[in-house]
């Protein structure tokens, strides 16, 4: 009769942190990651709105410079999708997509034909579809063949300045709330937030939830499938920006991994070889707008990045989630 094996020794994992350890987390992620960015979005996007009131034409320089400058701003935000971008929809004025049903372009186009008068105040454009706002709005009216020269050009250049406007006062407001008590509330216990272990849990969601939005929408929808590949899916693929988003996001995300990890060595190791070697994988992809995906070597190089990003969020969700103690909870991108 054989001797029964002694059981492997299992390593033990690491203590969760505590409430001081969390707050600690908080702070800086507040501090060093979520105001700095909202101010880089509020003071892109008010130059932006600056640069459209003399250079409105779609074809000049100046104010594509602008436009990409606040758009990449948002783009390294845009994961932040809680407190003050929830309120008043303002995320989705400032972001409308994916745009499943092409409402953006009809809805430019509408306002071009009618020559909609909205476009005169600052309240009533803040009041027209969702689809008309933001960045994506903006993107159309630019770089879309069609409606960069549609109707009449003094009312185009009339909708991108109250486009622009109306998102520099979105991000300002934002900003403006953050500052002025989100940030206070999420290190208070009270109402919103009764313990560092919520605030933790809310950072580490949106953490989560955006490597998810990156892997699934940014690269899955181009993607399709083998059959069916879809490449007009691609993210802001007319400013040929698609390739660019999931850059500044991972990269965004790892800056959020890195500072809930804190001073964990290990952790944070394991973390930064698994966001690096997204990013490297990125990096060697010339591919701006994803075309690539309907050709079977450019598609497999697509793969491979979305399935280096979803290897960066299984760390997050495998070990940096169990040190945090808390877990994904409810994903708003399930639609649930």
């Amino acid at each position: 009769m054989l001797a029964a094996r002694p059981a492997p020794a299992q390593e033990t994992p690491p203590p969760v942190l505590s409430e001081a350890e969390k707050a600690a987390r908080v702070a800086d992620v507040i501090d060093a990651h979520i105001l700095p960015r909202f101010a880089a979005l509020a003071e892109t996007t008010a130059h932006l709105a600056d640069v459209a009131r003399a250079h409105c034409t779609a074809q000049d320089t100046e104010l594509r410079a602008a436009y990409d400058a606040a758009f990449d701003a948002w783009i390294s935000a845009s994961h932040l999708r809680f407190g003050p971008t929830e309120t008043d929809t303002r995320a989705f004025a400032l972001a409308f997509w994916p745009d499943t049903r092409g409402a953006t372009p009809r809805s430019i186009a509408a306002m071009i034909a009618a020559e909609d008068p909205a476009v005169q105040s600052p309240a009533a454009y803040a009041e027209v579809s969702i689809a008309a706002r933001g960045f994506y709005a903006m993107e159309a009216l630019l770089f879309d063949d069609t409606l960069s020269v549609a109707g009449n050009a003094d009312y185009r250049c009339a909708l991108l300045q109250a486009m622009s406007a109306d998102s520099a006062a979105t991000s300002a407001a934002i900003l403006a709330e953050w500052q002025d008590s989100y940030a206070e509330e999420m290190m208070t216990d009270g109402p919103r937030y009764r313990s560092r272990t919520e605030a933790v849990q809310v950072l580490y969601k949106v953490l989560n939830e955006g490597l998810e939005f990156t892997a699934d929408t940014r690269l899955g929808r181009p993607l399709g499938s083998f059959e069916r590949p879809r490449p007009t899916r691609a993210e802001a693929r007319r400013s040929g920006r698609s390739w660019r988003h999931v850059m500044l996001s991972v990269a965004s995300l790892e800056d959020l991994a890195l500072r809930l990890a804190g001073d964990d060595a290990a952790l944070g190791d394991d973390l930064t070889g698994a966001f690096e070697h997204a990013l490297t994988v990125g990096g060697d992809l010339d591919d701006p707008v994803f075309a690539g995906v309907i050709d079977p070597t450019g598609r497999l190089k697509i793969e491979i990045l979305q399935q280096s990003v979803q290897a960066a969020r299984a760390v997050v969700r495998g070990s940096l989630g169990p040190r945090l103690g808390v877990a994904a909870g409810f994903n708003a991108l399930d639609g649930d």
